[in-house]
């Protein structure tokens, strides 16, 4: 049963959030949505391509609006630093120091501070300076090069594999680590949180098998590049697609039972993949995607329908869990991961950049006379 007394589970932990784009404001947001106090320090009018009211990535946390470009602006920072648990930037390598805002700076005055840095190539390397985007960070880890058709380009996992997943989601495991660090030691540290490094982690078991020759370096040649048919999707009479992922022996068997299938090549034989391919295809073609839900409802062969972005939020188990929610006239998914006593939730909506300005420098400590000083928009 949750307890209802108390926030979630990162309760009373306080966050400064340098507001940037992307992976970093999912950072925020998940921490936010576990009960952490954040707070994201924004620049006057804010930043990002989705109107204020609806972005979701702002959602559960106030915003600051600060010039960080004035001496004012960067001392405020640093004061709320000194009360701060954890800091977290997503600026390139150099950007926070120059601004005043450096790690050396903030531990010298907090020591207990977990200071988070999350960039795409990392604070050194030769690549350092330089820009980038997702599919360039993947690009340089092997995994780029593994996605997609034989016969095509490479194919970009949207921006889910090196900004979300090398990136925010290493982030997070390092502050909390750094945070469980801090009972034994008293003493906060740096965390280095590169989508390059975070990537190429989540690339461990692809080289694992490639380092034992089990993995082909082409595309869909492998198991789980869509080079094995009963690992990949297929098109039914309607246009619409099933995903399969009938890998098991038994799943298999399954699936071939269930599409009434006979005389199948073995599932191990790689020289007949092609024919059983051409046995899928046909089958699957023959019926609409949704009647084909219909049919392996209850059979465990590993199918699902390919649901879009519209439908996947009714769909029947993610409806079940909750695991979307509409809030604020936006659907969108409810906060991961879940806890049996101490639940996240949706906390806030979100912001105009700096519409909570005055209530969050009050609740930090500053003076009236000081906000004042500091919600002054600059020309």
């Amino acid at each position: 049963m949750a307890d209802t007394e108390r926030g979630g589970p990162l309760t009373g932990l306080r966050v400064i959030e340098l507001a940037g784009i992307g992976p970093i404001q999912l950072a925020g947001m998940v921490l936010a949505d576990l009960g952490a106090d954040v707070v994201r320090v924004e620049r006057h009018g804010g930043q990002g391509y989705v109107p204020a009211e609806r972005e979701v990535l702002h959602r559960s946390r106030p915003s600051l609006a600060l010039d960080l470009r004035s001496p004012a602006g960067t001392a405020a920072v640093l004061t709320m630093a000194d009360r701060a648990d954890v800091l977290v930037e997503a600026y390139r390598p150099g950007v926070a120091e120059r601004m005043g805002l450096g790690p050396d700076v903030c531990l010298a005055r907090n020591p207990a501070l977990i200071y988070g840095r999350m960039t795409g190539w990392g604070q050194d390397g030769p690549l350092a300076a330089r820009a980038g985007h997702d599919i360039n960070y993947l690009a340089v880890t092997g995994a780029l090069s593994a996605i997609g058709r034989p016969d095509a380009a490479p194919v970009p996992p949207l921006n889910l594999a090196a900004d979300f997943g090398g990136g925010t989601m290493f982030l997070l495991l390092g502050i909390l680590a750094a945070l469980h660090e801090r009972h034994a030691s008293g003493r906060g540290q740096v965390i280095d949180a590169a989508m390059v490094d975070g990537a190429s982690c989540l690339m461990t078991m692809v080289y694992s098998q490639f380092g034992s020759g089990l993995w082909r370096n082409e595309r869909s040649a492998n198991l789980l590049d869509g080079g094995a048919p009963f690992y990949d999707t297929y098109e039914c009479a309607d246009g619409r697609y099933v995903a399969v992922g009938a890998l098991e022996p038994r799943f298999f068997a399954n699936l071939v039972a269930t599409l009434d299938l006979t005389d199948v090549p073995d599932q191990d034989d790689r020289a007949a993949w092609p024919r059983l391919r051409e046995l899928f295809a046909t089958a699957f073609g023959a019926r609409t995607r949704d009647e084909w839900a219909a049919v392996f409802t209850d059979v465990d062969a590993c199918v699902s329908p390919v649901l879009d972005l519209a439908e996947a939020p009714a769909g029947e188990h993610l409806a079940a869990r909750g695991t979307f929610t509409e809030e604020f006239g936006v659907v969108q998914p409810a906060s991961a991961p879940r806890f049996s006593r101490t639940p996240g939730r949706i906390r806030s909506t979100p912001s105009e950049p700096g519409a909570d300005s005055v209530d969050v420098l009050r609740r930090w400590g500053f003076a009236d006379s000081d906000i004042e000083l500091l919600i002054e928009v600059p020309d």
